[in-house]
């Protein structure tokens, strides 16, 4: 009698609830959407920066906002906040991490629309191979212009801060890093830290491609922005490479447009070289390549 109770009990039992599978890795998680490349800087090397993006009509909850401020940093590392003047912002430098950077600033911006407003969405829960991503909640025509800041202000416009999220805006805006947008290529940032400056730019070709087209150039002597200027290396980040130089710390960003933009035409020339590398250009791959770090 008891054996058959408990044969009976384990036939009535109900199915647990399949797991959620979770979100797959992504390495180039900002590809199909416009300016892919600004989204790596805007996750990944600019430190006060901000861009507009439109949200599908389907995922705007009821006395939302259309438009999301995407930024750098929020205070506390918030991942995203509803202000009381109905703004939403999300911080790119924040949040989750799934392996899948777009699913998890997308889950930022759906929570950020759907919290109350003049309340910071402190957590987000995690997402799963089933949630959507950006390239499925972002509109089509939204574009992505980027806003570079000095300083963290742009947190505030008009709206209070208290407490321990004042004390976040005091803490960053004293250790921004002074960042300039360069015009003669697109996501080019020139910056200052400490005494030396910089150069950095995201390339947007796959960055097996960059990296030969960047061989290319070492071996020839012309990888360089001009006299006093060096390329120190590049890192991996997103599925894309960016190249970072040393400059003269004398001279300001506008002093090397001209420059960038010759080494913009060499670089192209370089990608279009279809023969295979030379045992000069395979000594200069293997130097980058030993030199490169990849941020995940």
């Amino acid at each position: 009698m008891g054996k058959a109770s408990r044969r009976q009990r384990g036939t009535d039992r109900t199915p647990r609830a399949a797991r959620p599978k979770p979100a797959p890795f992504e390495p180039r998680p900002f590809a199909g959407l416009p300016n892919e490349t600004d989204w790596v800087a805007m996750r990944e090397i600019l430190p006060a920066a901000t861009a507009v993006v439109t949200v599908r009509p389907e995922h705007v909850p009821d006395g939302a906002p259309s438009t999301v401020t995407v930024a750098t940093v929020l205070p506390l590392a918030w991942p995203a906040l509803h202000r009381t003047d109905g703004t939403v912002l999300v911080g790119t430098q924040s949040g989750n991490s799934s392996g899948d950077a777009s699913r998890d600033l997308a889950a930022q911006v759906l929570a950020g629309l759907a919290a109350e407003q003049g309340h910071p969405v402190v957590t987000t829960e995690q997402v799963t191979a089933d949630s959507p991503r950006l390239q499925d909640v972002l509109a089509e025509d939204s574009g992505f212009d980027v806003t570079v800041h000095e300083g963290f202000d742009f947190w505030v416009e008009g709206q209070d801060l208290e407490g321990d999220a004042q004390a976040s805006l005091e803490r960053a805006n004293e250790s921004v890093v002074p960042t300039v947008a360069m015009s003669a290529l697109p996501s080019a940032y020139w910056v200052r830290i400490g005494e030396r400056a910089h150069v950095r730019l995201v390339l947007p070709e796959d960055e097996d491609a960059a990296t030969d087209a960047l061989a290319r150039l070492h071996a020839a002597g012309t990888d360089g922005l001009g006299e006093g200027t060096r390329l120190l290396g590049a890192f991996r980040t997103c599925g894309l490479l960016v190249p970072v130089w040393d400059l003269d710390p004398e001279l300001e960003a506008a002093d090397h447009e001209d420059e960038l933009g010759a080494w913009g035409e060499r670089y192209r020339a370089a990608l279009a070289v279809d023969a295979p590398l030379t045992a000069d250009e395979r000594r200069a791959r293997s130097g980058l390549l030993s030199r490169q770090v990849t941020l995940r």
